[in-house]
């Protein structure tokens, strides 16, 4: 973990209230899949950073790409930047999407709700990485939900290439009228890895779902954080099992997660 005073090369506008921003950032060199940053506003009266979570990184040209939608007053900062801005940013934080966890599998499901589908894209790389030397082999389908086709279907393009892609939105109005996990069940075979990012009911019910078909499944919870590392204890979250140095059935989202084994947490 380090902070450093980013400076952003690129920023765009992806859809309704969804934007995306390119920093040079030399923690892009050792940040993995499902992690996340923190980035602190310039405005005084904003005194807390806002986690967000990892896109996309280039480790080599020390590239960090962050896909946020605006929801307060910081994030809406955030979408006026300018190239040329700098912005202290702290990371990567928490333990994301293991990808050991892929070996041996033969069908791979990648599940995003709404702003939970960015940090699959990176993931979604590496995947491709180690499949192309042979360390896996399984196939990877990616399920996609979004609101509507008229918010847009942020990122939808750049995961087409990489693998089978399945869009659904809650009106029908593009793909399969539903979520990603009715997308899912439309294709009609099951996985036998999912990793999902997305709204607390879309992962409830990913979990759920799981736990039915014998699956494992990585989710990636999102929450409030005051502090990113543990520290405030602001965002816990219920666990299956106790925790070895408190003794109680809770997680620090930001430090044990975001990304957790499904079946470990009460959601």
């Amino acid at each position: 973990m380090r902070t450093e005073n980013a400076r952003i090369i690129d920023i765009r506008k992806l859809a309704e209230n969804v934007f995306g921003i390119l920093f040079e950032a030399a923690m892009a060199g050792e940040a993995g899949p499902g992690q996340f940053v923190m980035v602190r506003p310039h405005s005084d009266s904003r005194l807390l950073m806002r986690p967000i979570s990892i896109c996309d990184l280039d480790s080599e040209r020390r590239l960090l790409r962050l896909v946020f939608r605006v929801a307060g007053k910081g994030t809406e900062e955030f979408s006026r930047a300018r190239v040329g801005d700098h912005y202290s940013i702290m990371g990567p934080l928490g333990n994301g999407f293991p990808l050991e966890a892929a070996a041996g599998k033969s069908h791979i499901a990648l599940m995003g709700g709404g702003i939970g589908a960015p940090p699959l894209l990176n993931l979604l790389r590496m995947l491709r990485r180690r499949a192309d030397r042979g360390d896996i082999s399984a196939r990877i389908s990616v399920y996609l939900g979004y609101r509507s086709m008229e918010d847009g279907l942020f990122l939808k393009d750049e995961f087409e290439p990489l693998a089978n892609v399945v869009v659904s939105t809650d009106d029908g109005s593009a793909g399969v009228k539903g979520t990603a996990l009715d997308g899912l069940s439309q294709a009609g075979t099951a996985p036998d890895l999912i990793y999902a990012c997305g709204p607390l009911p879309m992962l409830s019910a990913i979990r759920k779902y799981a736990s039915k078909e014998g699956i494992d499944a990585y989710i990636s919870l999102e929450e409030r954080m005051a502090c990113g590392v543990g520290a405030c204890l602001g965002c816990m979250v219920k666990t299956t099992k106790e925790d070895h140095h408190s003794h109680v059935k809770l997680s620090r989202i930001c430090t044990e997660g975001p990304v957790f084994l499904s079946r470990d947490v009460e959601i």
